[in-house]
């Protein structure tokens, strides 16, 4: 029987598909992201994983198809309107100002005011609230970005993430550049906070990651949904099968699995 205690999606995307000219880059791409969820997109080079995520966040614009926040419909027309929904996305350059200080790219263009001057005092102080609330190792507000390790870099990168009190936050090949210490700290970050009821997608190549700390896993192939599994259902060996083969016989969906 149907598991009828299934909340219902904070995020749902309904036959999704965009062309770049004669590239067909998405096709008919359903998917469903539930409170608290974390949630793998994994696939090849060319299978959609990033199109898809850069739709859902406003960075491209859908050819056809719905998105769903809430059960509320969307459209949203840039990544500031998405952000005003509760969707941040953290990418593989995480976007920070080296030659700034910690608390100071926490805070990016949005730098609290007293009057006509910068609160420096309170900016640095809610930069530090946020660190700790994710439990991230940086020694000081204070030290410029440029001089922090990878790992630490993409810490203040979800810290400023997490700053905009987000209910969604994508994360596209976290753990590419990072060395094992650093993996296992954001691996310990991000089930922080999923701790905290904020859901996740993670874009990524590495499975052993996804299977560390996800909940489900859902595969593109050639811009294609093939399935979708439950990490406690599968494994890894299984989870590259549906990858090579690309074909629906192989992809159990979770759906259907809840249901057996």
């Amino acid at each position: 029987m149907a598991d009828t205690t299934q909340p219902e999606p904070i995020i749902e995307m309904r036959g999704i598909e965009k062309a770049f000219g004669a590239v067909q880059a998405l096709r008919n791409v359903d998917l469903q992201l539930y409170p608290g969820e974390i949630l793998g997109l994994v696939g090849d080079n060319s299978a959609g994983k990033s199109t898809l995520m850069k739709i859902l966040t406003g960075a491209y614009q859908r050819d056809a198809g719905e998105i769903l926040v809430a059960g509320q419909s969307v459209h949203f027309k840039s990544p500031h309107e998405s952000r005003d929904a509760g969707i941040e996305m953290i990418y593989q350059d995480f976007a920070l100002c080296g030659n700034m200080d910690v608390g100071q790219n926490v805070f990016l263009g949005r730098w609290p005011r007293k009057g006509f001057f910068v609160n420096w005092r309170k900016m640095y102080a809610d930069a530090d609230k946020v660190l700790k609330r994710l439990k991230v190792d940086v020694n000081s507000v204070y030290q410029k970005v440029e001089s922090l390790s990878g790992g630490r870099q993409q810490s203040v990168a979800i810290a400023r993430a997490i700053s905009f009190e987000p209910r969604v936050v994508i994360l596209d090949e976290p753990t590419a550049n990072l060395s094992v210490m650093a993996t296992e700290r954001l691996l310990e970050t991000m089930l922080e906070l999923k701790k905290q009821g904020v859901a996740q997608i993670i874009i990524s190549h590495r499975l052993v990651d996804i299977f560390a700390v996800g909940d489900r896993v859902m595969v593109l192939k050639r811009g294609e949904y093939v399935g979708d599994r439950y990490i406690k259902d599968t494994d890894e060996h299984e989870v590259l099968e549906i990858i090579v083969s690309g074909t629906r016989e192989h992809a159990l969906t979770a759906d259907a699995a809840r249901e057996i």
